[in-house]
């Protein structure tokens, strides 16, 4: 108990009181699928501690959204309030907008007016100890 995963919420941990994996606890990760090798992968999120640090890789319980415009768009940890926007080519992060609650959820895409528009659930998870909401978000893709 004297490792930084005493300090993770008891809901996120074995009845050891350890993590069942090492972090990240998520990440996104994409495969080339004409290689079927891994790409790249980033770690989603974070599970703060109370002394102020993080553990990479919050609990995440949404899917990733694939613009045919090369953005993957995700939101799906429950220790986050953000959006956000990867390259799908390099993994890099490239926008994140702020939500009201975490949004364990998947984002949906469409376009009105030749505008396209990126919308998410944001609604908490009691369950998980998140901020609980309930409000649709929509940004405008410049």
């Amino acid at each position: 108990r004297g490792t930084p995963y005493a300090m993770m919420p008891e809901h996120l941990r074995a009845p050891s009181g350890l993590p069942c994996n090492p972090p990240p606890f998520s990440e996104l990760i994409a495969v080339d699928l004409s290689t079927g090798m891994k790409k790249w992968s980033v770690p989603l999120g974070s599970i703060p501690l109370p002394n102020g640090a993080a553990i990479p890789g919050g609990l995440a319980m949404g899917g990733p959204m694939v613009t045919g415009g090369g953005l993957v768009f995700v939101a799906a940890t429950t220790s986050e309030q953000k959006l956000r926007a990867f390259d799908v080519d390099s993994g890099r992060e490239l926008w994140s907008g702020d939500l009201p609650a975490s949004a364990q959820s998947t984002p949906m895409t469409f376009s009105v007016g030749g505008k396209q528009y990126i919308v998410i659930c944001a609604g908490g998870h009691g369950k998980a100890g998140s901020k609980m909401g309930d409000s649709v978000v929509a940004f405008a893709l410049p």
